[in-house]
């Protein structure tokens, strides 16, 4: 038996023995303040944290911000100061934002230590007082009251009617009805647990008192708050991937810059020049434009993803969303509404199916496709008169604006009891309220809801003076205290075929995951009776009504599109399996064959037997924080990136875990949301498909940009390195290198991280998390454009070198056109993976504008006499422009010709 469930099976004089408390005078105050010198306060321990210095210094680690730094050293060197400010602002930008992100993720625990309790009444020396929280220690008496926040974890010893909401901790979103009785059966589960209070979670109903034996950290909060604390967040692998490629990067540079500066001095060239030109090389091997170019289209689809009511808390992760194979989603208040809803009645013989979800009072009734009006028949409308006056829940409209200019937003929510609140929004969809029925009955007394007995009532009394004793409750309890029933419009004997008839409706109705509660009534004559036995008796039976949490409306075509586009969607839930499995079918992610498992069949399984089984399971119920830690664990083991949504905190270590945490915004507590990667604004499930399309498109143009930054510069290298193989004059001068690297890769590097997505961004499965960012053809698309728009390039130099030997700057000068314009026509070229005929150019007009704006920039520092000194540059003629144009088209348009006689299929990893 765990630590947790430790206390469950001991009676009062056990558990007050254990702990050395008198049950009547509670701790005396010395020996509390000696406990609490012994075991610390009452607080969640927030564990080492860095500092902010640490941590901004921290940023400064990354590899790529090392070859970031080395590049400035060059530019700095060669005199390009206006390169090394912006390279230098590039690293501060990226260190800022790092530092924001990690300084806002360690809050996570500042998040968690809000729920707990300021106060609490404790029982010190015979006295109820109230002391802060933080002195509670083991043993100590405390009692608790509605609106409570529980401020330890306590075993309760007394009850009365006491209700904790927990979901939060569990993930069920029904308040618990707590006991005081001893609990047998082993490793209870957390949310099976009925006699234990634990910290942060909130009384909403009732009294009651009882034991502290967990205080601090020992609390399943503390274990919570430690799992936060243990828990490594995941590189993301787009960071994996820029991290391999800046090493590639600087290895290939420095190699390089090697080969070219001992090759030219092989061949006489003056080795200062030489040097200059290997740096040059260097410089523009290193994409030192690539992590801001990658920081802007990260951010640009940030913005697109705020649009779509999706907020993204750390930029890299917004790219893992595209290769993510499996959504694991907590159930409650993420697949569902956490609203609960009466969808079917059982009244007068009939089931009725009521539409509309949520506390919205909206819907209609029906039974066998046709439609009822509750007014017009008197069974239904005395079963709503029953759910509306035998309750004491509010139901609230409120008014606000979606924004200053923006139409109003109309709002409802239940203040008390979810059950109760259900039950006011199907009376009301009858055009039964309270406001209604208070002009035609008001309550005169009332027998509260009692756990023992399972039922309430109220004494209501009409205008005409008579008065009926309404009561509502478990069914079965209900229909052992009647004795006739409503049906065909008349009152009747119950017989026992007809309570069996009943009593199976009411097993129909829970096998569809329904909650269900009975309504009965009788008229009462005289006073209100001083016992509730002596009038919760002889009552007719009106009938059932089933209500469940339901799905939202648009998950299941979200479901339907994740698997469309390869991804599996997991239902990991605190909530019952009957219920779980339920809400599972009808939203399509349990399928025919796929498996469902508890916490307790997890728990006996060892890890090698889990990780069996963990691809074919799509629902876990009655699961813990550890348990959904530990399945998060499994599915990355088997290569899958997960993304993982909750709302509660005992969803949080998971969402940390996870390559992508998703927390909900609306009903999301402020842990898992300090947690996570990215929050969803409208707690929409189907916001989740839209983030998920936008982090592909985002990856795809992401190695669209790299595709034409590498090939480029693979051009300007092979165009060098051959020249100097061959013994020939430098092709290009250091600035001019730099100049192209400088205004090439920018502009239309920037336009691609803007590319439309293309048609089949979510009909393809996700791609392999190891997969290199030079898959799927990018890595050959790279070297072999990269080798064309060289060797046309050096073709074109040397055709212009050999007319005129003696004007190396004129046929420098063609280099260096046909090498920037080879650059322009090849960036629509990758645009596809296929090739530059796949895609209208013109669909993406920012990139048009952008290469405009790069050629016009070549015919400034060409044509005008100021810049053409600095840039070694001459005015070219029509027989240069004829050459530099066909030397500079025929690489990507020849490559383009070669892919549509012999297409490329576009390959996807499997899952």
């Amino acid at each position: 038996m765990s630590q947790g469930s430790r206390y469950l099976d001991w009676d009062v004089d056990r558990l007050t023995k254990h702990f050395a408390v008198d049950p009547e005078n509670g701790l005396k105050a010395g020996e509390a303040e000696s406990r609490l010198r012994r075991v610390g306060p009452n607080q969640l321990a927030e564990g080492k944290r860095l500092s902010l210095i640490a941590l901004l210094l921290n940023q400064f680690k990354d590899f790529m911000v090392l070859v970031l730094l080395a590049a400035t050293l060059v530019s700095g060197l060669l005199g390009e100061y206006t390169d090394a400010i912006a390279i230098i602002a590039i690293v501060v930008l990226n260190a800022v934002l790092g530092f924001v992100q990690e300084f806002r993720a360690e809050r996570s625990l500042s998040a968690l230590k809000e729920l707990s309790a300021p106060t609490a009444r404790v029982k010190r020396d015979g006295a109820w007082i109230r002391i802060p929280a933080s002195n509670l220690v083991p043993g100590d008496l405390v009692s608790l009251e509605s609106g409570d926040r529980i401020p330890a974890d306590i075993r309760l010893i007394e009850v009365k009617n006491l209700y904790i909401e927990e979901s939060a901790l569990t993930g069920e979103s029904v308040p618990v009805n707590k006991t005081a009785s001893v609990l047998t059966g082993g490793d209870i589960p957390l949310g099976d647990r009925k006699n234990m209070a634990f910290l942060g979670t909130m009384a909403v109903r009732g009294a009651g008192s009882g034991v502290v034996v967990h205080t601090g950290m020992e609390t399943e909060m503390g274990r919570i708050a430690h799992l936060i604390q243990t828990t490594e967040t995941m590189q993301t692998p787009l960071q994996n991937r820029l991290e391999q490629l800046g090493k590639i990067l600087i290895t290939v540079a420095i190699f390089l810059t090697a080969v070219v500066v001992l090759t030219g001095i092989i061949h006489g060239h003056d080795a200062y020049k030489m040097f200059l030109a290997g740096v040059s090389l260097a410089v523009a091997a290193i994409p030192e434009g690539l992590p801001a170019i990658v920081t802007i289209a990260l951010a640009l689809g940030v913005q697109r993803m705020i649009r779509r009511r999706a907020i993204v808390r750390k930029l890299p992760s917004v790219e893992t969303l595209g290769c993510a194979s499996v959504i694991c989603s907590d159930k409650t208040g993420t697949l569902t509404q956490n609203k609960m809803t009466v969808t079917h009645l059982w009244v007068g013989g009939r089931t009725m199916e009521v539409s509309g979800s949520g506390y919205v009072p909206e819907g209609k009734f029906t039974a066998g496709g046709k439609g009822i009006h509750p007014r017009q028949d008197p069974h239904l409308k005395r079963l709503l008169e029953i759910a509306v006056l035998c309750n004491n829940t509010s139901l609230i409209r409120k008014e606000g604006r979606e924004g200053l200019l923006r139409r109003k937003q109309e709002s409802w929510h239940v203040d008390g009891d979810p059950t109760e609140g259900a039950l006011l929004v199907v009376g009301a969809k009858g055009g039964l309220t309270g406001k209604t029925l208070s002009s035609e009955w008001k309550r005169v007394g009332e027998f509260p809801f009692d756990s023992e007995r399972k039922m309430m009532s109220v004494l209501a009394e009409n205008r005409n003076g008579k008065r009926l004793l309404l009561a509502k409750g478990a069914p079965d309890v209900l229909l052992g205290r009647c004795t006739h029933i409503l049906k065909e419009g008349r009152i009747i004997p119950l017989t026992e075929s007809l309570r069996k008839e009943a009593l199976k409706t009411n097993e129909q109705l829970a096998k569809m995951a329904l909650r269900n509660l009975g309504f009965a009534y009788r008229e009462w004559s005289g006073a209100m009776p001083e016992r509730e036995s002596s009038a919760e008796r002889e009552l007719v039976f009106v009938g059932l009504a089933g209500m469940i949490d339901p799905p939202r409306e648009e998950v299941k075509d979200a479901i339907h599109t994740c698997r469309q586009a390869g991804i599996r969607t997991v239902m990991i839930t605190g909530d019952h399996q009957t219920t779980a499995v339920a809400i599972a079918k009808r939203l399509g992610i349990l399928t025919p064959g796929g498996l469902t498992m508890t916490g307790a069949d997890l728990q006996k399984l060892d890890d090698a037997a889990f990780q069996e089984r963990v691809n074919d399971v799509q629902v876990y119920a009655r699961v813990s924080p550890e348990h959904k830690l530990r399945i998060v664990k499994a599915l990355q083991r088997e290569r899958h990136v997960v993304a993982m949504t909750g709302d509660g905190v005992n969803d949080a270590p998971a969402i940390k875990a996870a390559d992508i945490g998703i927390a909900m915004g609306v009903m999301g507590t402020d842990v898992s949301k300090e947690a996570s990667s990215l929050i969803l604004a409208d707690d929409n499930f189907a916001t989740i498909v839209s983030a998920i399309e936008e982090g592909r498109s985002i990856y795809d143009n992401i190695r669209k940009f790299i595709s034409y930054l590498l090939a480029s510069n693979v051009g300007e290298i092979l165009v060098m390195f051959l020249a100097m193989l061959a013994g020939m004059p430098l092709p290009l001068v250091p600035i001019q290198i730099l100049w192209v690297n400088l205004v090439t890769d920018g502009l239309p590097a920037m336009a691609l991280g803007v590319d439309p997505a293309e048609e089949d961004t979510m009909k393809r499965r996700p791609r392999d998390s190891r997969e290199s960012i030079f898959a799927r053809g990018v890595g050959w698309k790279i070297l072999t454009r990269g080798f064309l728009i060289g060797s046309f390039t050096l073709g074109a130099f040397w055709l212009a070198y050999s007319e005129a030997p003696d004007d190396l700057v004129r046929a420098q000068t063609v280099a260096f056109a046909t090498l920037v314009l080879a650059q322009l026509i090849y960036v629509f070229d990758c645009r596809s993976s296929q090739s530059i005929f796949h895609r209208n150019p013109f669909s993406n007009m920012a990139l048009v504008l952008a290469v405009f704006s790069s050629a016009l920039l070549l015919l400034v520092v060409m044509y005008v006499p100021a810049f053409q000194p600095v840039f070694h540059t001459v005015a070219l003629g029509f027989r240069e422009w004829a050459l530099v144009l066909a030397a500079a088209s025929i690489p990507t348009l020849l490559a383009g010709l070669i892919e549509i006689a012999r297409p490329m299929r576009r390959v996807s990893p499997s899952v």
